[in-house]
């Protein structure tokens, strides 16, 4: 995750006062676990990554096998817990789940559609503490019911963010941007701030699941640049005004250099600065600050490495799969730096973000190690000669909306 305001605060503060906050590289105790609880959702998204549909799914892990993996999270130092689906709401111990991980003293997240929320599942979510409730809109109606093939679904989810708030719940809203619905952020941030939503998050496509069936359709780079730029703006207004306000993004860690080069011609006397600290975030984290557990408890790199398990809970320890370097995926995640080709491996941007997301150079080549298809910086802003060979999307016959 890129935090876009907290950099947009650093720099915010550095205007105010003249100097800048020395980095620091953040050394969390335990990677935040990301834990599909179940697979099972009453909509059926065009987008997504774990291929969920309205049944039952045989081998789910059941109430004692999650808490004896949460004892062990506990023990290995995970401090954050985000419990998502499927849709999570739809698990019957979902609550008593979450009431076992506050009382053992975990941060705790809720990813939910935000369709089933209505005022008693918001009173439980409320009485639940969760920390945070992270709801999903593609858009404004036409597009968002479009995306989630369900009429009504932007009204459902919209009335679940309003019904949250009035209860003191912080609540986020998740936007994974494709072509096909650019043009609706602008007035998703706007319905964010008459909201008075705390977060958003805004995603780019990434190839797993429904995801990678659409990645032909994903985003031009112009506009996900138009995107960025606009997100860009939108915090460092918050910034400047003190507003209580989070910009974050995910699943293209070019969003840090392309940050980069926004404060290099906005705020130049900051850039050799900014820069440091971005070196210190250290861009993608999949394998190393950021794990997932599925519905069947096998463990993954992130959500979108569904495709690829690392081991799983019910035959070891989510500590020993983690801590497993012998796993040649999880060896070239951890390792610093990671053993990149083509573009990314010549980068002069290669220390902020990391080689970018994995798992997108995987799913177009077959090489996790390829360069990342979705980066959308050119080769003259990253410092590679021209003519350098790029990894090309492949398009698809017919893709069905």
């Amino acid at each position: 995750m890129f935090r876009i305001s907290h950099f947009m605060r650093l720099l915010a503060a550095a205007e105010r006062h003249g100097t800048f906050a020395a980095p620091r590289r953040a050394s969390p105790p335990g990677p935040v676990v990301i834990w599909n609880l179940i697979r099972r959702c009453n909509l059926t998204c065009t987008h997504c990554y774990a291929l969920s549909a309205d049944h039952e799914y045989a081998g789910e892990l059941s109430n004692g096998e999650v808490c004896t993996v949460m004892d062990d999270l506990k023990q290995f130092g995970v401090p954050v817990l985000i419990l998502s689906g499927g849709e999570p709401l739809l698990r019957a111990d979902l609550f008593e789940i979450a009431a076992r991980a506050k009382a053992m003293g975990f941060y705790v997240g809720l990813s939910t559609n935000g369709t089933l929320i209505d005022a008693p599942v918001a009173e439980r979510v409320a009485a639940a503490g969760f920390d945070y409730v992270g709801i999903s809109l593609d858009g404004l109606a036409a597009t968002h019911d479009k995306f989630r093939r369900m009429q009504g679904a932007f009204a459902k989810s919209h009335a679940a963010v309003r019904l949250l708030r009035a209860r003191g719940v912080k609540v986020g809203l998740r936007f994974t941007m494709t072509a096909l619905n650019a043009h609706d952020l602008p007035a998703l941030l706007q319905l964010m701030r008459d909201e008075d939503v705390d977060k958003f998050y805004f995603s780019h496509l990434n190839y797993a699941g429904r995801g990678n069936i659409h990645r032909a359709k994903d985003a031009q780079f112009a506009a996900t640049r138009d995107a960025l730029e606009l997100l860009f703006e939108r915090a460092w207004r918050a910034a400047e005004e003190g507003r209580d306000e989070e910009y974050v993004t995910g699943n293209n860690d070019a969003d840090g250099p392309c940050l980069l080069q926004w404060a290099q011609r906005r705020l130049p006397q900051w850039h050799a600065v900014l820069r440091a600290h971005l070196v210190a975030w250290g861009g993608n984290s999949s394998g190393v600050n950021v794990a997932n557990i599925d519905n069947l408890g096998n463990v993954h790199p992130d959500t979108m490495w569904w495709h690829h398990s690392l081991g799983n809970v019910r035959e070891r320890p989510f500590s020993a799969i983690w801590a497993d370097e012998s796993e040649p995926l999880m060896r070239g995640l951890k390792a610093r730096p990671r053993p990149v080709e083509g573009r990314c491996a010549q980068c002069a941007y290669f220390d902020i973000c990391g080689g970018n997301t994995r798992v997108r150079a995987q799913q177009v080549t077959g090489n996790p190690w390829a360069e990342d298809p979705g980066c959308y910086l050119d080769d003259s802003e990253i410092g590679v000669a021209p003519g350098a060979q790029r990894v090309a999307l492949k398009p698809f016959e017919h893709v069905a909306h």
